[in-house]
């Protein structure tokens, strides 16, 4: 009869959560190491050990850092004087001006924020409205010397839409935040940031989406969710099933990109081209039937942030701890947008805000909740969101556009986030395939390094035996805009010659070829280390579960433990072997499995594995993982010690065996034993 598994204790599920954090800031160092650490190539010309490399850049703004004398000596040259010189050397100073907007510039992959009347430092500089006005009328001529515009974001003392009163009182001077962003010479330059949109079923995420891209409203029954939805069933239920793909554009002055004709949504090719900074949303589902897809949604789209949807009616219920859970296992900075608070009574809305606080800031979270209610809060904190440990949080309406308008400015500040080589050998993951007519087949990925260019020859795969395909790249396109590269960072579509649909799949890679004899080497086995968040019970070889590297999702065994068992909030190294087929892994990618309401999570440490390494006991050693099967045995009672004798027989060269035991626990029902052996056999 089978039993229910034990509930977890609070203090196991404490202690998972405490691992969390730890773990996930863990991981993340050894990334940051791996990527820094400089790996030669294998034998076979690819790198697997770790595929990134050190590379030497020559940053433009130290010379700029130099020409400001930011040193401690006396001649130090201040910005205040390049933004305020009238003298005859103004043309000189303003050409070093520019080359600071410019290094800026760079720094931010083409827009940056600027603290005008105020030093690096963070001093102010104490300029008066005149004097604010002939500084902004200065730094606006040197972007516009770059090609770029620049859009006041908040002003203190100034005056106008964006005035915000001083944290000082007293302060009278007046500084502000500008945003500098730089129109894209062609379509391959826009900045691109991935967000994924998770949440509970009915917590509003197509609808948010449909609202914020075609910027109408809601009509409270789901009107601006439809045009998000892929399969006929999706419009039926009104329930996301698989990976939607939406996207949302701004320009250089940091206007929404929308059709000038009310209800009319632009094509993915005018927003493209129309737009200097693109936010690419990935619709995942909520319900718990499809974790799954949204798990691989999660991973295989590498977002820069994580957008979670929380209905105010509801509260973090159902999937949306789970969601949470995941994006924190892979330490994606997370921002919460509260919805339907327009049918939310107060006294609901007010327990939704205290159970969401309590878990940002428990244990395993360890995120500080911002509540945003007014423009100058979204400009500073979207400002300050590169630190990983704040969590902005919005409360908006779908129906009424409540705070919409907070969310918009907060996604056209946010900044560039993400680590991309593009000097590392190119390798791109495939998280979708297509089949276009009069193309032919189309994979769609992310660019994890290097940069790739038309008619460039390539090797897909691996297939289930291993092998790899050699085809060439026919077109390339970004946001359905033919482009002649891609690089590191960024999100294609590829369309290959000679190359069925049912050849590719989700989860393979497309690598370059070197030459003819050196190819990719894949493992179907590999060392990880990782840490259970939640289990029932003990983990021991033989357990299968669901593993997620990336775009890849298949089923893995775990062969050898370095210990006994593990349980919850243990950490622990173990060799996995894919059941299926072999993958392309490198050391440093970050692992995500579940089975159930098992999870744990982990950091690839080897690829390729050698029975017993992991063991110190020398039974495991001699045997492998199969002196478990006998431990389980003992623990049910079906070997066991008792009274009474029997006959054993042995097949093989012959001998005796002597048995200890009840007869009803021999495999005959007369109480003999037979072993298969030599020699002198004894069952116990």
């Amino acid at each position: 009869m089978s039993t229910r598994p034990n509930k977890q204790t609070p203090q196991e599920r404490r202690k998972g959560e405490f691992a969390l954090s730890d773990f996930a800031e863990y991981v993340e160092k050894q990334q940051a190491r791996q990527r820094n650490h400089s790996v030669a190539p294998s034998d076979s010309g690819y790198s697997t050990a770790g595929r990134s490399t050190t590379t030497t850049e020559d940053h433009a703004e130290l010379d700029i850092i130099d020409q400001l004398g930011l040193s401690d000596a006396p001649n130090q040259v201040k910005l205040k004087d390049w933004l305020l010189d009238t003298s005859e050397d103004a043309g000189a100073t303003f050409q070093s001006l520019s080359g600071l907007v410019q290094a800026r510039l760079g720094e931010g992959h083409g827009e940056t924020l600027f603290n005008l009347g105020q030093e690096d430092s963070g001093d102010i500089m104490g300029f008066n409205k005149e004097q604010w006005a002939m500084a902004l009328t200065r730094i606006t001529e040197a972007a516009k010397a770059l090609n770029a515009d620049i859009k006041v974001l908040l002003t203190y003392n100034v005056g106008g839409d964006v005035d915000a009163v001083p944290q000082n009182g007293k302060e009278t001077a007046c500084y502000g935040k500008l945003l500098i962003r730089q129109a894209p010479a062609t379509p391959e330059e826009v900045i691109e940031t991935r967000i994924a949109v998770v949440g509970n079923v009915d917590a509003g995420k197509s609808t948010m989406l449909g609202v914020l891209v075609k910027g109408g409203l809601d009509d409270g029954r789901g009107k601006a969710r439809v045009n998000l939805f892929r399969h006929k069933h999706e419009i039926e239920s009104g329930r996301t099933s698989s990976v939607g793909m939406e996207i949302m554009g701004f320009d250089t002055k940091g206007e929404t990109v929308t059709s000038s004709v009310p209800g009319r949504k632009l094509t993915w090719n005018e927003i493209g081209t129309r737009s200097a900074k693109v936010i690419s949303f990935t619709d995942l589902a909520g319900h718990e039937r499809y974790l799954r897809t949204t798990v691989f949604g999660l991973l295989s789209s590498s977002p820069n942030y994580c957008l979670l949807m929380v209905a105010a009616n509801n509260g973090l219920i159902g999937m949306s701890k789970e969601h949470l859970g995941i994006a924190l296992a892979l330490n994606v900075p997370v921002m919460v947008v509260i919805t339907k608070i327009d049918i939310c009574p107060p006294h609901i809305l007010e327990q939704t805000i205290t159970q969401l606080t309590r878990i940002l800031k428990s244990p395993g979270a360890r995120k500080i909740p911002i509540f945003i209610k007014t423009h100058e809060e979204t400009v500073q904190t979207a400002t300050q969101f590169v630190s990983q440990r704040i969590c902005p949080i919005f409360q908006v309406s779908n129906v009424t556009g409540e705070h919409l308008d907070l969310v918009r400015t907060f996604l056209n500040i946010l900044p560039h986030h993400g680590h991309y080589d593009a000097e590392a050998p190119f390798e791109f993951h495939i998280n979708d395939t297509f089949s276009v007519p009069f193309v032919g087949t189309v994979v769609s990925g992310v660019v994890k390094s290097g940069v790739i260019h038309t008619g460039d020859t390539v090797l897909v795969g691996p297939d289930s035996l291993g092998q790899f395909q050699t085809t060439n790249i026919r077109s390339i396109e970004r946001k359905r805009i033919s482009v002649p590269f891609a690089s590191a960072g960024q999100s294609a579509s590829f369309a290959l010659k000679r190359i069925r649909r049912k050849e590719v799949r989700k989860g393979m890679v497309v690598l370059p070829k070197l030459d003819a004899l050196s190819l990719p080497k894949v493992y179907r086995e590999f060392v990880a280390e990782v840490l259970i968040l939640s289990h029932a019970t003990t983990i021991r070889p033989k357990y299968q579960a669901m593993l997620h590297v990336g775009p890849v999702s298949q089923t893995c065994a775990i062969i050898e433990i370095d210990r006994e068992f593990i349980r919850t909030g243990d950490r622990a190294t173990v060799a996995f072997r894919f059941v299926q087929r072999p993958e392309y892994l490198a050391v440093g990618d970050r692992i995500l499995f579940r089975e159930g309401r098992t999870k744990g999570l982990g950091i690839v440490k080897a690829v390729g594995f050698e029975l017993g390494s992991l063991n110190s006991r020398p039974e495991a050693q001699a045997h492998g993982a199969g002196w478990t099967g006998r431990e389980k045995l003992k623990e049910k009672g079906v070997v066991g010690t008792g009274t009474g004798t029997g006959t054993a027989t042995t097949a093989g060269a012959g001998g005796t065996a002597s048995r200890t035991g009840p007869a009803k626990e021999s495999t005959m029902g007369n109480g003999t034993a037979v072993v298969s052996g030599s020699g002198v056999a004894k069952v116990k």
